[in-house]
């Protein structure tokens, strides 16, 4: 591309393919409304929704990166991992990630019976409900049921009560690994970007440790605009991209219109000195 900063790159979100609630067409569609010129969706583990949203980005004039969120299991806690500009056809990415999906809806079982134990019933079903593809039914489908049934008030007050550790529901999963997740995103000609690093509840040298080892696969960027973190921490991973050579991803995260902190597209611009992840992109 010819264009860098400050583009409106937005560079992670999700369509009902996997916890999103809106379709890839009419996330394309809220993404140029909101003055996106660079757009990926960023479905989790899974690239069924690819080829539908590439179409809608062309029809609308919009350059189109595809994507994926694939989630890693890093000492003992889940991180993600945003590959960018990939081969949705790539064999080797779409059999890790049908690898990585395996085991969801036994996971999502024993969430239910987890519940149950709380005095909540019908949650397996309940969560199915939301979920539009059901080989990924996750956490995120859960909180919706939770909410619809009142048992909480929205997503947010069912993350800090619910389906997280030593809380009822939470059931662990092991992903992918850190290195084989890179290797599928290299493989399909992608380039790896830590998702949200400020989310992680890792201390101080567990995250360099993981800064360090993701830089020694081929890892290219991390994300510093993001939904996911809040203005302060816009600037402490702008410091950390630049200390570790890592270049900037910019993406909103954004899951639905009611439940996501930023819409499509209404991120602040990454900051000049930053390096872009789409400059080592072709569109």
């Amino acid at each position: 591309m010819t264009r860098l900063s400050p583009l409106n790159a937005d560079l992670h979100c999700h369509s009902v393919v996997s916890d999103g609630t809106l379709s890839p067409e009419v996330l394309a569609e809220r993404a140029h409304a909101n003055g996106v010129h660079l757009w990926a969706l960023t479905d989790h583990d899974e690239l069924g929704g690819q080829a539908r949203a590439l179409a809608a980005a062309r029809a609308l004039g919009m350059d189109y990166l595809s994507g994926v969120e694939i989630s890693v299991t890093w000492m003992g806690q889940t991180i993600h991992i945003v590959g960018l500009g990939i081969d949705a056809a790539h064999v080797g990415i779409l059999e890790g990630l049908r690898r990585t999906r395996e085991g969801r809806s036994n996971r999502a079982k024993l969430m239910a019976e987890q519940l149950l134990k709380v005095g909540i019933s019908g949650a397996y079903e309940g969560a199915l409900h939301f979920a539009g593809n059901h080989d990924l039914i996750s956490r995120t489908h859960f909180a919706r049921f939770l909410v619809e049934q009142g048992v909480c008030r929205d997503t947010e007050h069912v993350f800090k009560n619910y389906l997280i550790e030593d809380k009822p529901g939470f059931v662990p999963h092991l992903w992918a690994s850190l290195d084989d997740a890179v290797a599928w995103i290299k493989a399909a000609g992608g380039v790896a970007v830590i998702a949200h690093p400020g989310r992680y509840s890792l201390n101080d040298l567990q995250m360099d440790e993981l800064f360090k080892h993701f830089k020694e696969i081929g890892g290219l960027g991390i994300e510093v605009i993001t939904g996911s973190h809040s203005p302060d921490q816009y600037q402490t991973y702008g410091k950390i991209a630049q200390h570790y050579g890592f270049m900037a991803s910019r993406g909103s995260d954004f899951h639905d219109p009611d439940e996501s902190h930023i819409d499509l597209g209404r991120l602040p611009h990454l900051p000049d000195h930053l390096t872009p992840i789409w400059s080592a992109l072709q569109v």
